[in-house]
This record gives C-alpha cells, sequence and structure tokens, in this order.
C-alpha cells in the first residue's frame, strides 16, 4: 500500500491521505501551496531542534473549507466524490492515517470504535457550511 495517495476527481484534487507508515526524514508537505490548509509531516531524530518563532500576521483569502482527519483510534471507511456530487472511490483508514479534504464531498461510516481529530477553518458557519446529499 502507497503511504501518500492523492486523489483526483476530473480537474480538482479531492483528498491526499498519508497512512501511519509514512517515515521520510524531513520535512515533506504534501498539499499544494494554494491550499487553504497545508498538509506535512516532519520527521525528525532526538536532538534536532526548530528555532523559536512566531507565526506573522498575514491576510488569507479562503474560500472553500479543506478538513484534515487523523484516525487516532479505530478505522472508518471515508467515501469520496467529485464537486458534481458523483462517486469517485471509497478509502478504509486505520489508527494513524491521516487525511486531507480538499475539494467535492465526502461520507464517513464508522468500521470500529474511533476517536478522529478534525482540522479545518474556522469559525463554523453552522447549517451554512454544509449541503447534504445521497444516502446516509
Amino acid at each position: 500500500m502507497e503511504t501518500v495517495e492523492r486523489i483526483q476527481g476530473d480537474d480538482k484534487p479531492i483528498a491526499i491521505i498519508v497512512r501511519k507508515a509514512f517515515a521520510e526524514k524531513g520535512v515533506h508537505f504534501f498539499s499544494p501551496f494554494e491550499f487553504s490548509q497545508q498538509l506535512g509531516i516532519i520527521v525528525h531524530p532526538p536532538g534536532h531542534s526548530i528555532s523559536p518563532h512566531i507565526h506573522k500576521v498575514i491576510a488569507r483569502d479562503v474560500r472553500v473549507t479543506q478538513e484534515v482527519l487523523h484516525i487516532i483510534e479505530g478505522s472508518l471507511e471515508i467515501t469520496l466524490y467529485d464537486e458534481n456530487k458523483h462517486y469517485l472511490t471509497s478509502r478504509t483508514l486505520n489508527q494513524g492515517d491521516t487525511i486531507l479534504l480538499a475539494y467535492g464531498g465526502h461520507g464517513i461510516k464508522i468500521l470500529s470504535p474511533s476517536k478522529i481529530l478534525e482540522v479545518k477553518q474556522g469559525p463554523y458557519a453552522g447549517v451554512e457550511d454544509k449541503e447534504f446529499f445521497g444516502p446516509t
């Protein structure tokens, strides 16, 4: 199984999956520069240090919600759709796997008791934030 998988729709990247097994040393970003959510892994040996720093205030124009799910415990099946709500593919994610959901749609079925960390842009817009479609 690939440790990094990019799933593409007709004209947009839909998702990037990074499996727990990814272990290449260094700093690796998997998302394109223009994504509003950046997904990367940092793998360093003991003793490595990163200089103290702050992030500057920079205006960013975010038009689409992109989210990252990290499976802390358990497993799930994620179903991916293109931006026209057409089914593309499904993948199983297990403990330690991470997915960046960039464009299109998705549905989730929990396969075993799960704890999932979710990161996305805020603030959450409530009922205005999502459009539901298809089977549940």
